[in-house]
């Protein structure tokens, strides 16, 4: 990191999905705009989520009106934002009269359908399941609705490069170790983790927007209280071999009020989860524990015919949620909405932090979040163009269809294996053109290392998307550590070791 002369407008703590959609929206209404996260980005809460752009079905229990309305809004909006990381799902939500009533259920999807406007998903209807049911015989009946699922990490990343090419400086693995107001600006001063090199950046406004560690931020970098109090709530997620061979997911009820997800993942696994339950321990140790693992597997059994216990999960992971402390009685009750506390007393350079949220929402919550910080600009003279995200791709998402650019690149590259050619849309969208280039053959892409990755495209996500190690890749950029061996991780990290030498 170099020092900088001339202060930026804004600086964001955080590079998880809020901060990085917040630097994406200040950027493009151009405001000079710097973001930093200690970790890689989307490292933490925002690659550990149920990946589902949802209304929130359960939270129309919790009288949530206003956030399930504007989540269903969103899930349109994001639908067309990125067609390549983003995808409509069905879920079945098997019925059974010791819980929830089917009249409550009936009522809960028709508010659901109608809350806001669909326009690419289709309705909710009744269901009955028949003998090729992969659930228990004795469940029969049933509903079905659409939500949507995405490749939550590569959002963040997305809204990142989105923020980069509008001329916001992004820094992962650097951290705010202080940030102190002096006259009319503040000044922060940020260490990069790997060189442990140290500058100060003056901005005219700061974002705490650093989830889990958003007291931390008050406690460590800035030598002040907290303004609220947070519930760090962990959410913890199983995979397993696929146990069943339909698109649908499924929505199970539990006994405990709770819903747990068993959703099709990466073709050939179930993505099983989230728990619920408060996190007391370090920030810096996040995992399942074995409670979560033995409670997810009891709800799948209960369902489905395939059984599971522990010795079938490949992977598991955990993250935690920092909600705003509403005093509610148990983590499922706690609001999943979000709120922007703003800090200018005496007239002194703003600080905006970031509490709770939902990756749903994230676009609204940093559209928000500039325009509360908007007036103080128009006072340095700026003119704040008006928000601008709602009808703008993010990068790679400029198609009209998987199906056609999948066709449109069998054209242009009859070589390409359909598996990797599906990858590459899925993940990049139009991007993928920065990865095949000017190729002839497979050989073109260098060397194969491990399933489908070639060096060709580790290359591009070094120079383009900030990977830096082989996790990177592997757990956040793609999930191919379902894929990799030993071996093949070894010659991925030899790989980025050349490339960081």
């Amino acid at each position: 990191m170099t020092p900088h002369s001339q202060p930026y407008d804004l600086l964001i703590i955080g590079g998880g999905i809020n901060g990085a959609g917040i630097a994406a929206d200040a950027a493009g209404r151009g405001l000079k705009t710097i973001l930093c996260e200690q970790g890689d980005l989307a490292s933490a809460t925002s690659s550990s989520s149920s990946k589902l752009i949802h209304g929130g079905l359960r939270y129309l229990e919790q009288y949530e009106f206003r956030l399930v309305h504007e989540s269903l809004a969103e899930r349109e909006v994001l639908l067309r934002k990125a067609p390549h990381i983003i995808k409509p799902l069905r879920f079945c939500l098997p019925h059974e009269r010791h819980l929830r009533p089917a009249w409550m259920l009936r009522v809960g999807l028709f508010l659901y359908d109608h809350l806001s406007k669909r326009v690419t998903l289709p309705a909710s209807k009744s269901i009955l399941f028949n003998t090729n049911s992969p659930l228990v015989n004795n469940i029969t009946k049933g509903f079905e609705y659409s939500d949507a699922w995405v490749e939550d990490a590569r959002l963040v990343v997305l809204n990142a490069m989105d923020a980069h090419n509008r001329g916001a400086t992004i820094l992962p693995r650097t951290r705010c170790i202080e940030a102190k107001r002096q006259g009319d600006l503040w000044q922060v001063t940020l260490q990069d983790q790997i060189s442990k090199e140290v500058t100060t950046i003056s901005s005219r406004a700061l974002v705490n927007a650093a989830g889990p560690w958003v007291n931390r931020v008050f406690d460590k970098a800035l030598h002040e209280a907290a303004p609220n109090n947070i519930r760090q709530i962990r959410g913890s997620h199983i995979i397993v071999p696929r146990i069943h061979d339909q698109p649908q997911a499924y929505i199970l009820q539990n006994t405990d009020g709770r819903i747990v997800f068993v959703i099709p993942f990466e073709h050939d696994f179930s993505l099983i989860g989230t728990t619920d339950v408060e996190h007391k321990t370090s920030l810096d140790h996040i995992s399942i524990s074995d409670d979560e693992k033995q409670y997810l597997i009891t709800v799948v059994n209960k369902y489905f015919q395939q059984k599971i216990d522990k010795a079938d999960i490949i992977t598991s992971y955990s993250g935690v949620r920092p909600l705003l402390d509403d005093d509610a009685d148990n983590p499922q009750a706690i609001t999943r909405d979000y709120t922007l506390e703003l800090d200018h007393s005496n007239n002194q350079p703003p600080l905006l932090s970031i509490y709770g949220g939902k990756i749903t929402t994230y676009r609204k919550l940093a559209e928000a979040a500039v325009n509360k910080l908007s007036p103080f600009f128009n006072e340095e003279g700026k003119t704040i163009t008006q928000s601008w995200t709602a009808d703008t791709p993010l990068p790679g998402g400029d198609f009209d269809s998987k199906e056609l650019l999948s066709q449109k690149l069998t054209s242009e590259y009859p070589w390409l294996p359909d598996s990797l050619n599906q990858r590459l849309v899925t993940n990049y969208g139009t991007l993928c053109y920065k990865i095949l280039g000017n190729a002839k053959s497979i050989q073109d892409l260098g060397p194969l290392i491990g399933s489908d990755l070639y060096e060709k495209e580790v290359g591009y996500l070094f120079n383009n998307e900030w990977a830096q190690t082989a996790e990177d890749i592997l757990w956040r950029r793609s999930k191919l550590g379902l894929r990799f061996s030993k071996n093949e991780i070894r010659s991925l990290e030899q790989l980025f070791n050349t490339l960081n030498s």
